[in-house]
């Protein structure tokens, strides 16, 4: 059994050495463990302080893709290098690598395909009350959205199992915390949750800029959750809706010209007609949605199994040659 713990790392010179100093080379269950980092455009020494302090594999980016896509490129070249079980982590410590044992063991174990490290939200001195807010409302919301029990959500301190990482595609080019939960509820895997201890702060957030726009990007990775993986219910409810009021809007004019008041009522009728003829229009896309949404689904199916090396990755003990 292999397991890779993997880095997404952006300018992270200053601390990824002491994150690197922490992780484990011996892990129980696994015969094998390695180190890879994904270099996400960085302009500092990132990779130079990475292949100083033990790193096995780099995954570079040409330039600054963002969190999401460098935690899709490290799962694909994780896989690509025969990886078992794959544990991600932050490159600020922020999260102990002692815990990668108990992080691990639900899928040593064959009991979740996916686990995630719960913070001690309510007593990390160092995240704000607006933070702590945040980090409990986006929590219950993606627990109500993928039908999950996560407590901590937005938590980056992940294990997934090999078939996991297979099925995992991840469209935001934000972050990828919360839509892997969403997409994993939805694809009906086995998620849970352990209990993890955080280390102290080493710098801010890099993902966190500002509680406004945290809040506008999550929600908005949310609802494009929504449109992706249940199409029909989506655009199906306010195709249902939009009928039922221009429903209602005609029964109510025809009630009023039964009784001889038809007349200063048109109004109603021209709003009835638009609002029914919008409703099934929408349902029509409705269903359109979820033709596109079975025919995704295939795809996803035949991606799972055929898997094709797509990411250019090297080894840090060969001088940079592609292994």
């Amino acid at each position: 059994m292999k397991l890779i713990i993997q880095i997404p790392c952006y300018n992270e010179a200053e601390t990824l050495a002491i994150t690197l100093a922490a992780l484990p080379r011996e892990v129980a269950g696994f015969s094998k463990v390695e180190w890879l980092i994904i270099d996400d455009g960085s302009q500092d020494n990132t990779v130079q302080v990475a292949k100083a302090n033990g790193v096995d594999h780099v995954v570079r980016h040409t330039r600054n893709q963002g969190l999401a896509r460098g935690f899709m490129s490290g799962l694909n070249a994780c896989l690509n290098l025969g990886a078992d079980v794959i544990v991600n982590t932050d490159a600020d410590n922020q999260y102990c690598a002692d815990d990668i044992p108990a992080l691990t063991l639900p899928i040593l174990e064959h009991k979740a395909d996916i686990v995630i490290g719960a913070r001690p939200i309510a007593t990390i001195a160092h995240f704000s009350l607006a933070k702590k807010l945040l980090q409990r409302l986006g929590s219950w919301v993606v627990r109500v959205a993928s039908k999950t029990n996560v407590p901590d959500a937005p938590s980056g301190f992940r294990a997934f199992s090999r078939a996991a990482a297979q099925r995992l595609v991840v469209f935001s080019d934000y972050t990828y915390t919360l839509e892997t939960i969403i997409q994993a509820g939805q694809k009906n895997m086995a998620i849970t949750s352990v209990p993890i201890r955080v280390n102290g702060d080493l710098r801010p957030s890099k993902l966190v800029k500002s509680i406004p726009s945290y809040i506008k990007r999550s929600i908005f990775t949310i609802f494009r959750i929504f449109v992706i993986y249940r199409p029909f219910r989506f655009f199906g409810a306010i195709g249902g809706t939009l009928f039922l009021m221009g429903l209602v809007l005609g029964l109510r004019f025809v009630w009023y010209f039964l009784h001889g008041q038809g007349a200063g009522h048109i109004q109603s009728v021209i709003l009835a007609a638009l609002l029914l003829g919008m409703g099934f229009q929408t349902v029509l896309v409705a269903f359109l949605a979820d033709l596109l949404a079975a025919n995704r689904k295939l795809l996803e199916d035949i991606r799972f199994k055929v898997s094709q090396p797509n990411h250019r990755y090297e080894n840090a003990n060969m001088d940079g040659r592609e292994k």
